[in-house]
C-alpha cells in the first residue's frame, strides 16, 4: 500500500482485508525508498509489483494530483505486464483520491442499507451532505464528492449544503446531477444548513476546504512559496471562523424527519468540547450516534476485501458457492 496522507480506519481496514484474503501486507514508505532520490513512478510501480496482487493508494490532498497519480501507476504496471516484466497485473485500489473516497462511501451505503432495511428503501429518502465548521481548513473534498455521486444513484433526494465559496469540483457536481436524473432521485445545492437538515432522513455534516483554496495551495506547494502558503492559511482560517454556526447541534437535529435522522461521518469527527472547542458536531449528538459511526467504519474491511476479490475472480458467485461447499 502507498499512503500519501494520514490514515487510521482505511489503513487498518486494508490490512484486515488483505489478511482475510490470505495475502501479506507491505507498505511503501516513500521517504525510505529510492523515490526520495528521484526514482520515477513508472519504475517504482514495476519494482513493487513482481508478486503483487493489489496496490492500495491514498493520495487525496491536492486537486488534480491524486487521481492522476493512480492512473499513472496503473499505466505503469499495465506496461510492465504487457512487456512481460510482471507475471501478473496488480489491481489499483483507490483508498482515497482528490476526486473520491470509494471504500468510505460504500461503507456509508452499507450502513444505510442495514439501517433502512435494503437498498430499495433508499429511494425518496433525503440525505443532507453538509459542510460543517472545523478549526482546520485543509480537509479533502473527496468524501462529499463521493457521497453525492454514490447516493444519487439510488433515487435519493441528495442535498449538498455549504457556505458560499466552498464549492466542490464542478465535474463531480455535474455527474451527481446526471446520476440523480437517471435514478429518479434529485440533487440540489443550498447555502443553508437549516434548509438541508429540514426533513432529512440522513445527515452527513463534514468539513472540507474550498476547491479554489486547495488548487491554490497545490500551486504554492509546487512553487515552494512558503510565505504565500502561510498567508493563505491565515486567510482560510479567518474565513472558516466566519461559519462557526455551521454545526450539527441538537437544535439542527430537531429539524430532521421526526427529529431522528441518522447521523453519518467518515471519522474522525471534530466534536465540540472534546477534540476541539468548537467543531462539526455537538458532543451530545455525536455520542448518541457514536456506535452507528463505528458500525459504519466496520463495513470498510469487507468493502475492500470484496473489491479485491471481485477484481481477481471471473465468476465470484460460483467461486463462493464452491468454497461454501468445501466447508460443509
Amino acid at each position: 500500500s502507498i499512503f500519501r496522507d494520514n490514515s487510521t480506519r482505511t489503513r487498518f481496514s486494508f490490512a484486515s482485508a488483505v489478511n482475510a484474503l490470505g495475502l501479506a501486507l507491505a507498505e511503501l514508505d516513500e521517504v525510505k525508498s529510492q523515490i526520495a532520490h528521484g526514482e520515477t513512478v513508472r519504475e517504482t510501480a514495476n519494482m513493487i509489483s513482481f508478486l503483487t496482487e493489489v496496490i492500495g493508494i491514498r493520495d487525496d490532498m491536492y486537486p488534480g494530483e491524486g487521481h492522476s497519480y493512480m492512473l499513472e501507476v496503473a499505466e505503469a504496471v499495465n506496461d510492465g505486464f504487457q512487456n512481460r516484466v510482471l507475471a501478473q497485473r496488480p489491481m489499483i485500489l483507490n483508498l482515497q483520491s482528490d476526486l473520491d473516497h470509494p471504500t468510505q462511501c460504500l461503507a456509508d451505503l452499507l450502513k444505510l442499507k442495514s439501517y433502512f432495511g435494503d437498498l430499495n428503501q433508499l429511494k425518496g429518502k433525503k440525505i443532507a451532505m453538509s459542510w460543517a465548521y472545523s478549526p482546520s481548513y485543509g480537509k479533502p473534498l473527496s468524501v462529499p464528492q463521493g457521497i453525492i455521486n454514490l447516493m444519487s444513484r439510488f433515487g435519493m433526494e441528495v442535498v449538498l449544503a455549504y457556505p458560499e465559496g466552498y464549492d466542490l469540483l464542478p465535474e463531480t457536481v455535474n455527474s451527481a446531477q446526471a446520476f440523480a436524473e437517471q435514478s429518479g432521485g434529485s440533487f440540489r445545492i443550498t447555502h443553508s444548513m437549516t434548509d438541508a437538515f429540514t426533513d432529512a432522513d440522513v445527515v452527513y455534516p463534514k468539513s472540507w476546504a474550498p476547491m479554489t483554496v486547495m488548487q491554490e495551495r497545490t500551486r504554492l506547494l509546487k512553487e515552494g512559496n512558503l510565505q504565500a502558503l502561510q498567508a493563505l492559511e491565515k486567510q482560510c482560517l479567518a474565513e472558516n471562523a466566519r461559519h462557526q454556526d455551521w454545526e450539527c447541534t441538537e437544535e439542527m437535529m430537531k429539524l430532521t424527519r421526526n427529529g431522528n435522522a441518522l447521523y453519518e461521518h467518515c471519522l474522525p469527527a471534530d466534536i465540540s468540547g472534546v477534540s476541539c472547542p468548537k467543531g462539526e458536531v455537538e458532543k451530545s449528538v455525536f455520542e448518541r450516534y457514536r456506535i452507528h459511526t463505528y458500525q459504519e467504519a466496520g463495513y470498510k474491511p469487507f468493502v475492500i476485501a470484496a473489491m479485491i476479490f471481485l477484481s481477481k475472480i471471473k465468476n465470484p458467485l460460483s467461486h463462493l458457492k464452491s468454497l461454501n461447499a468445501l466447508e460443509q
